[in-house]
């Protein structure tokens, strides 16, 4: 898989390519130093996978993640950072990024990005624990305003509590090919990527 790496620490940057690439399973086209530049480089390279550091000097790399989703919202941006910071977390989560992960949990990166590279989400268990307590807030989701309707409002509480489609189909007495439907049909209509986007959107909601 063809990568970038953006981290504004020169240093860590070289050696997550060195570790990377030492896997056998990893290119890393170029590196980047600052959010300015981990968008000149994804126009560039169009990699498989932005591996990239959220706080850095001047421009963050939240802020050169939302830049980059707005023009190519297919982009697979995995954060890797030091920081455990709740405010970083729900704004990774919010942008329909396909990761978080932290530094000091190396011998995850290659697993991570080979999981993004299979088009799911991979967050470290330590952001994943912390998801429900994060996102919950006192006001009510008005389903109504979405057109969203019990069924519906069904899927959306058990892809909030981590289910698979095949899992939901189980509770609910459903086919694996009517969920998928189902969850097709709620995205479009509260205008979200994915079901990482729609559980964050229930527990910000909550």
């Amino acid at each position: 898989m063809n990568i970038v790496v953006v981290d504004d620490d020169n240093l860590v940057a070289i050696s997550l390519k060195t570790i990377l690439e030492a896997s056998g399973e990893v290119t890393v086209l170029d590196i980047g130093n600052s959010g300015e530049q981990a968008i000149n480089l994804y126009e560039k390279h169009k990699p498989d996978i932005l591996l990239m550091d959220i706080r850095m000097g001047g421009m963050t790399g939240i802020e050169a993640g939302e830049i980059i989703l707005k023009k190519y919202s297919d982009a697979k941006i995995l954060y890797l950072t030091t920081f455990s910071d709740d405010e970083y977390i729900v704004k990774a989560l919010r942008l329909g990024t396909k990761g978080y992960i932290l530094k000091q949990n190396f011998e995850c990166i290659v697993p991570a990005l080979r999981t993004v590279m299979e088009g799911q989400t991979v967050f470290g268990d330590d952001v994943i624990n912390r998801l429900p307590s994060l996102m919950q807030k006192q006001s009510g989701i008005d389903y109504e305003k979405y057109d969203i309707n019990e069924k519906e409002k069904e899927i959306i509480e058990l892809i909030a509590e981590g289910l698979s489609n095949k899992e939901i189909a189980a509770e609910l007495f459903l086919s694996e090919g009517t969920v998928r439907n189902y969850l097709s049909s709620i995205l479009e209509k509260l205008e979200l990527r994915d079901r990482t986007q729609l559980a964050v959107f229930y527990y910000n909601n909550k």
